[in-house]
């Protein structure tokens, strides 16, 4: 069971996500989140804990943002576009038992004093800004870190929002891309 209550942005995302986990889970039911609504994940956020778990795309970015800012304790899942997609339609709802949980198990807090690990400079040397497939690298990393993908601005935001380490960073590097095995 997972202890604190996850917030998904509707129906059909708490049925998707009840079938892999047994957990509290509340719907705000899309960007017009009501003050009953953040009430409840407030005092959800005092009492056990609250993870975000929206959709991957950017109704969901938004409002994964706009909890963020009411309740800036909460942790973050993500669930990929590709595992969260089905006939061209984008959703929690979407995504299997597997993923899901891959996602909850992942989830990350924002850490409130960042300390800058990466830039612009490490997104550039390995490739997930500015090169051809750097869409694809981000995409393939994010999977492996539990942060989800973005564009290079919100990808080195994530990053070091969530204090990802070197080491964790270098080992997902070099469990992913072919060019930074070891010998």
């Amino acid at each position: 069971m997972i202890k604190e209550v996850i917030v998904v942005e509707g129906k059909d995302d708490i049925s998707a996500v009840k079938k892999a986990v047994d957990a509290e889970v509340i719907a705000v039911h899309g960007y017009g989140i009501n003050e009953d609504s953040m009430n409840k994940i407030r005092e959800a956020a005092k009492r056990t804990g609250v993870i975000i778990l929206t959709d991957p795309d950017h109704a969901g970015e938004r409002i994964r943002r706009m909890i963020s800012k009411r309740v800036p304790v909460a942790k973050h899942a993500y669930i990929m576009r590709d595992e969260g997609t089905k006939n061209g339609n984008v959703g929690v709802e979407n995504a299997d038992a597997a993923a899901i949980i891959r996602a909850l198990e992942n989830a990350k807090a924002v850490v409130e004093d960042k300390v800058v690990l990466f830039s612009t400079r490490d997104m550039v040397f390995f490739k997930l800004s500015g090169a051809k497939d750097s869409k694809k690298r981000r995409q393939i990393l994010g999977k492996a870190l539990g942060i989800g993908y973005g564009n290079t601005s919100s990808f080195l935001s994530r990053l070091n929002s969530y204090r990802i380490s070197k080491e964790e960073f270098e080992k997902a590097i070099v469990s992913n891309f072919e060019e930074y095995k070891y010998e």
